[in-house]
């Protein structure tokens, strides 16, 4: 499984894990295709995110103007706490690349341009704080 699509799936089971409180093991084995074999990427994105989500959280609050996290759809929810979480706490993958993953994914899942640049909004200002601290 390339890094795209472990992405799109930690989004599903993220997803899945906040409408039903699904444990994060079956939502990831939910999200799985026939095919699709385990995933250590996938399982670190989904385990990481749900265990750094207080923190990231955090800084998503102090990244949005004038929105709160709860007005936020649950699928962006899920998308930028994920991208959070890989510029954050993922050595080995550059901010702006999660970033722009993570833009893709908000098209791809929202199918508008606005949901793009929304993210892009908010991801641009957590990079900055990340970057200077």
């Amino acid at each position: 499984m390339n890094r795209r699509l472990a992405r799109i799936r930690t989004i599903q089971a993220l997803y899945q894990v906040e409408m039903t409180d699904i444990d994060p093991s079956m939502a990831i084995e939910s999200v799985l295709e026939k095919g699709d074999k385990q995933d250590d990427f996938l399982d670190s994105l989904v385990n990481g995110t749900l265990k750094y989500t207080d923190e990231i959280d955090s800084f998503l609050h102090g990244a949005l103007e004038h929105w709160s996290l709860e007005r936020i759809s649950r699928i962006e929810r899920a998308i930028l706490r994920m991208a959070v979480y890989e510029m954050k706490y993922v050595d080995d993958i550059p901010i702006n690349v999660s970033l722009n993953e993570a833009i893709d994914l908000a098209k791809g899942f929202i199918g508008e341009e606005e949901s793009g640049k929304f993210v892009n909004g908010v991801l641009s200002n957590v990079a900055n704080v990340l970057k200077n601290s």
